[in-house]
């Protein structure tokens, strides 16, 4: 398909048209890299009217149940829900589970929902590289909540945190020691926290919401302006879900009026450039010839301490540089 029509069939909100276009953007095949730019040149003044929200949790908090009943209620109430769902990708084989529109079956059958999972890769923290790029081609097809789910292990928190306007930690009641547990890293990550299953102990996830607040206190501010919230919330029984679209919607009336919504979002777009650049420059190293024949040889000669890994980092530059 032409990239105009295709273009142009995004904009009009046809899923199929939607998919190719991500097929497209999330292609390593390097003929693919020049349309994939093409397309997202055509598509970008009409991106950036959305509040993209990531959301993050331990195995097992309930971060899909969550996003259906959070992604039904929207829907409810004339909104368009995307779902980036990032699976964990096999270290041997490259696979990935790819599960989500099976935990979110209801969801996946809304006509105003699009969920799409991609697998996480080899990049850094287990997110999808072309994640932010497809952020924008939901943005153009009318997309006005993007939803991106973390793997929820490693660095991926914050890779997701660095391109969302809002950033949310699902966890389980808990009490008394037991925050102890909580990484301090992602808390200080947070725009909110939501204590998801509190059905099973609404009294026991009222307490818990106490000691979260505690805890936030003691943390620095992620931002001046906005005060870390903490909600219980049954995602089975739909409590508590209402609450958290009106508190992002009043995070963005605040962030928007104090100017860091913005701000935000500018810094975010600079530090994808160095991000993009960074890989792609990595990319053209390692397909140089000259790298190639080296390459294998000097990597093991840093791992058997024959030389130091500055005096390696050196010789592979000197061999780029010959083919310049």
């Amino acid at each position: 398909m032409e990239l105009g029509v295709l273009a142009d069939k995004i904009i009009e909100g046809s899923r199929r048209s939607l998919g190719k276009g991500i097929t497209l953007i999330e292609s390593r095949k390097p003929e693919h890299s020049k349309d994939a730019s093409a397309l997202l040149d055509l598509l970008l003044p009409h991106t950036g009217n959305s509040i993209r929200v990531g959301i993050t949790g331990v195995p097992g908090v309930g971060k899909s149940t969550f996003i259906e009943a959070f992604g039904k209620y929207l829907t409810s109430i004339g909104h368009r829900v995307a779902v980036l769902a990032v699976d964990p990708s096999s270290q041997i084989t490259g696979g990935s589970i790819l599960g989500d529109k099976t935990r979110m079956e209801e969801l996946s059958r809304d006509e105003n929902a699009f969920i799409r999972p991609s697998p996480a890769g080899d990049t850094l923290g287990g997110v999808a590289r072309r994640t932010r790029e497809t952020m924008l081609l939901c943005e153009a097809a009318g997309y006005d909540v993007i939803i991106v789910e973390t793997v929820g292990v490693g660095q991926s928190e914050i890779a997701v945190a660095s391109m969302v306007d809002f950033f949310m930690l699902l966890q389980l009641a808990t009490a008394g020691d037991e925050l102890q547990g909580i990484k301090k890293g992602v808390m200080e990550l947070a725009d909110a926290i939501v204590i998801n299953k509190a059905d099973i102990d609404w009294q026991k996830a009222e307490l818990s919401k106490q000691q979260y607040l505690n805890a936030l206190h003691i943390l620095r501010p992620k931002s001046r302006n906005w005060t870390v919230p903490v909600y219980p919330v049954s995602s089975l029984e739909n409590r508590g879900i209402e609450d958290i679209w009106g508190m992002l919607q009043e995070f963005k009336g605040v962030m928007e009026e104090s100017g860091e919504f913005d701000e935000k979002r500018k810094s975010q777009a600079v530090d994808w450039m160095w991000s993009l650049l960074m890989d792609d420059l990595k990319g053209m190293f390692m397909a140089n010839k000259n790298v190639q024949g080296i390459f294998e040889s000097v990597q093991e000669a840093v791992a058997k301490g024959i030389t130091t890994p500055g005096a390696a980092s050196k010789r592979l530059l000197d061999a780029f540089r010959k083919g310049w």
